[in-house]
C-alpha cells in the first residue's frame, strides 16, 4: 500500500483528494502545514508527496527544497498560481509534475499511479541494486567502491531512469552541504561513476550526458 502525503491546508480539496486516493488502495496521510510534513518525510519518506505551493508557514516550494536535499522523493506540486514562473521554479527544484487548480481528483490519481510508476525503484535484472540504508551499489554482483557523494549522485539518476538532470538541479540535490560546489566538481563524479560502471560492463553507457543540459541514467 503506497503511503502517500497530501499536504493541502484547504480541507475540502484535502478530504476530496484523500478519499480518492484512499479509494484506489493507497494510505493517504493529510498535513495541513509545511513545517509538519517536512518532519514527518524526514523521519518516515513516504512513496509521494502531494505537495501545495501556497502554505502556512513554510510554504510548498521551500518545502520541495527541503526534501530534495535529502534524496530523490517523487514529488508532485499542487498549484493554483498558474503563472510560467511558478512552474519553472517547481520543476527546475526537481518537482516529478505539478497540477494546476481546479482540478479532477480521478485525474490527480492518474497522475500519481504514473509518477510512482515512473519512479519505482530499479528491478534486479537492471544489473544494478542500490542500498541508501548502507550506502553501497553493487553492479551485476561487483559490489562499487564508491565515495559518499558518488553514491548520492548515482542514487539519484538512477531512480529516475532516462530523465534528464541538469548540472544545477544535481549541485543542488547532491551537494547541498557545499554550495561552492562547482560543476568541475559534478563532472568529476560523473567520470570517476562512469569509470567504475564501465570496469564491471563496459559496453554499456551508464550515465548519458545531454549536450548543455546535464545527464541521465540510461538502462538496458
Amino acid at each position: 500500500m503506497k503511503r502517500i502525503f497530501v499536504v493541502e491546508d484547504e480541507p475540502d480539496i484535502a478530504s476530496v483528494l484523500v478519499d480518492y486516493l484512499h479509494a484506489e488502495g493507497m494510505q493517504p496521510v493529510h498535513f495541513a502545514d509545511g513545517e509538519r510534513a517536512l518532519d514527518a518525510a524526514l523521519a518516515d519518506p513516504p512513496d509521494l508527496v502531494l505537495l501545495d505551493v501556497m502554505l502556512p508557514g513554510r510554504d510548498g516550494l521551500a518545502v520541495l527544497r527541503a526534501l530534495r536535499q535529502q534524496g530523490p522523493l517523487p514529488v508532485m506540486m499542487l498549484t493554483a498560481r498558474v503563472e510560467e514562473v511558478d512552474r519553472l521554479l517547481g520543476l527546475e527544484l526537481g518537482a516529478d509534475d505539478y497540477i494546476c487548480k481546479p482540478f479532477s481528483p480521478r485525474e490527480v490519481v492518474a497522475r500519481v499511479k504514473a509518477v510512482l510508476r515512473r519512479t519505482a525503484p530499479l528491478e534486479p535484472d537492471t544489473g544494478l541494486l542500490l542500498d541508501e540504508a548502507q550506502g553501497s551499489a553493487v553492479l551485476e554482483g561487483h559490489k562499487l567502491q564508491l565515495t559518499r557523494k558518488e553514491f548520492q549522485l548515482l542514487a539519484v539518476l538512477a531512480r529516475r531512469p532516462g530523465r534528464i538532470y541538469s548540472r544545477a538541479q544535481l549541485l543542488e540535490i547532491v551537494y547541498p552541504d557545499a554550495p561552492d560546489a562547482s560543476e568541475r566538481v559534478l563532472d568529476s563524479h560523473v567520470k570517476n561513476l562512469r569509470r567504475k560502471l564501465a570496469a564491471v560492463e563496459p559496453a554499456h553507457e551508464w550515465i548519458r550526458s545531454v549536450y548543455g543540459v546535464g545527464f541521465s541514467f540510461e538502462t538496458r
